[in-house]
């Protein structure tokens, strides 16, 4: 069992909620009836249908490993069922540079309807977050229903996802004829080779996060109990490149209207280690018989696909929203994890209402791009880059995919000196548009 599973809850939460007559507690993952029904109080806090039993039995595997956290009422008249929940464990996630960054992910976080306004869910978030500093990490991340929970907290936006449609009868391939080839397999063998070319990804894909093994098969639809796993009609490709190895893979569905209809193909997931494997997977789908149009879903803000079509206009948003959102609790450790665009040393002056990354920060960044940061007390060197910003905000710059300049001009971010923003934006820049490719 990972360490942090049965980590002890935090105390100081737990005083906050035993004064108004609540129980914080960690749950036992042996505990099969409390974890489901943790689930079910868990599918209640998001409006879900309540889960069949087959389900519950296929969820506790999910969570069996991980940190699965509640909140008890026992004056209530089902007083084995939590009142509030959240789940969390040790993610690695891909900073600028390709590093992945052991992190703090949160997950399920509910109150129930009948318990709102009694500090419950402050006394969980701000327990998770001491939680973590314990633990040594230096971030904590979460992706959210609602945008207006966790600021207050010290979350911010950090990688944004878009949804595409791609109108085929318009989008004719223009791009790359690439000299692999594409071809069908099996979702099991997908299981065994996807996640070291996903691996191979991750230094193009600032704000990824390692992708667990529940995750594969759920998405592979090999978790036998799985509701309508059956009904799915997934599909499994791969891209192998010139030499035979393989370079990339997709996955996805079809919903024709009838047999001579065309129907929506549906990308679940493309992943490509290379130029090569993009273009092929991509036109792979574009030239999919019997298909009109292509949603994608959890793609990044700027996808290449775009510019390999004959029809700009054929391949088109239709929707961006925030996805990841970050909570740095270590500035010097952050920072320090990930490079840097401009050579330079930059002084950050954080503001956190609950401690954890308040004070003034140097930042050093060499010639190589790398990237070391400790906190100062005295005075700034005479040249360097000088900046005040909100902890929430500092955390929606960290992955170079918010503009500095932008949070000036909002009132966000105050600069010591007029072009400040424009030079620590320099610095942060991402050449990949941070991406998530997945919900936790």
């Amino acid at each position: 069992m990972n360490a942090y599973a049965s980590w002890p809850v935090d105390p100081e939460s737990t005083a906050t909620l035993a004064e108004r007559g609540l129980r914080l507690a960690v749950l036992d993952a042996a505990d099969e009836a409390g974890l489901k029904r943790w689930l079910l109080a868990d599918a209640r806090g998001f409006h879900e249908v309540t889960p069949t039993e087959g389900t519950l039995e296929v969820q506790v595997e999910d969570i069996a490993t991980d940190r699965v956290t509640g909140v008890w009422d026992s004056s209530q008249a089902d007083p084995d069922t939590p009142v509030a929940t959240v789940r969390s464990w040790e993610m690695g996630l891909t900073v600028p540079g390709g590093a992945a960054l052991a992190s703090w992910a949160i997950s399920s976080v509910t109150v129930s309807p009948t318990h709102r306004r009694q500090g419950i869910a402050r006394a969980m978030l701000t327990g998770e977050l001491r939680t973590a500093v314990q633990l040594g990490l230096p971030i904590a991340m979460l992706t959210v229903s609602e945008a207006t929970i966790y600021g207050r907290y010290g979350f911010g936006p950090s990688a944004r996802q878009s949804s595409y449609l791609v109108d085929t009868q318009r989008a004719h391939w223009t791009g790359p004829a690439p000299a692999g080839r594409v071809q069908f397999v099996s979702p099991e063998s997908l299981l065994a080779d996807g996640p070291a070319v996903f691996e191979r990804t991750r230094d193009r894909s600032p704000g990824e996060v390692d992708r667990r093994e529940i995750w594969w098969k759920r998405t592979l639809g090999l978790l036998p109990n799985e509701p309508d796993a059956h009904k799915r009609g997934i599909r499994t490709v791969r891209y192998d490149d010139a030499d035979g190895a393989i370079a990339g893979f997709a996955l996805y569905e079809i919903a024709l209207q009838n047999v001579s209809q065309p129907g929506r193909l549906k990308l679940v997931d493309l992943v490509a280690a290379t130029d090569d494997a993009y273009a092929a997977l991509w036109r792979f789908v574009i030239e999919m018989d019997m298909v009109s149009e292509i949603e994608a879903p959890l793609r990044s803000v700027s996808e290449p696909v775009a510019w390999q079509v004959s029809d700009h206009r054929a391949v088109r948003k239709t929707s961006e929203r925030d996805h990841l959102w970050l909570r740095i609790l270590d500035v010097p450790a952050a920072l320090g994890a990930r490079s840097y665009a401009a050579a330079g040393e930059y002084l950050l002056d954080v503001t956190d209402d609950l401690g954890f990354a308040a004070g003034r920060f140097l930042l050093t960044v060499a010639a190589d791009g790398s990237g070391r940061a400790h906190p100062l007390t005295g005075a700034a060197p005479a040249d360097a880059v000088e900046v005040a910003l909100l902890a929430a905000d500092l955390a929606s710059l960290y992955l170079g995919g918010t503009s500095a300049v932008d949070l000036a001009r909002a009132g966000r971010l105050t600069e010591a000196s007029p072009d400040a923003a424009i030079r620590l934006d320099t610095a942060l820049h991402s050449a990949y548009a941070p991406h998530l490719s997945t919900w936790f």
